[in-house]
């Protein structure tokens, strides 16, 4: 196993575990919504110290549900995973481009800026 793949399969592990060990540890079974997010938690937080507290401004949409608010978080993450994957894959893919012109460059010295193909030379 080569020293990449390695570290890939360790990296997958332990983001495994980071999903898993709060589930299997039972962390959040004495709450009512064991797993609901910090705005929630923050909430409470507020409304414990300081009942009489008023927020400065609404939310300009209100989800219908909780069910709507997960999904439209998880497709605020998809379109963020997805615009990180198309630039690191442009990244990758232009560099792997230009790798490739370089060898072309080296096996026909000719194609390159130091001469041309069409005969211009001395």
């Amino acid at each position: 196993m080569s020293r990449n793949a390695r570290i890939n399969t360790l990296l997958l592990l332990a983001v495994a575990a980071l999903a898993a060990l709060p589930l299997l540890l039972g962390l959040g079974d004495h709450k009512e919504q064991p797993f609901a997010g910090a705005d929630a938690e923050a909430e409470t937080a507020v409304t414990e110290i300081r009942p009489d507290y008023e927020p400065w401004f609404s939310p300009l949409y209100e989800p219908p549900s909780g069910e709507v608010e997960s999904a439209l978080f998880a497709l605020q993450a998809a379109l963020g995973a997805g615009v990180l994957a198309y630039y690191f894959g442009l990244r990758r893919g232009r560099r792997q481009g230009e790798a490739r012109a370089l060898a072309r460059e080296a096996a026909d010295p000719r194609s390159g800026a130091g001469g041309s193909a069409a005969g211009g030379g001395a």
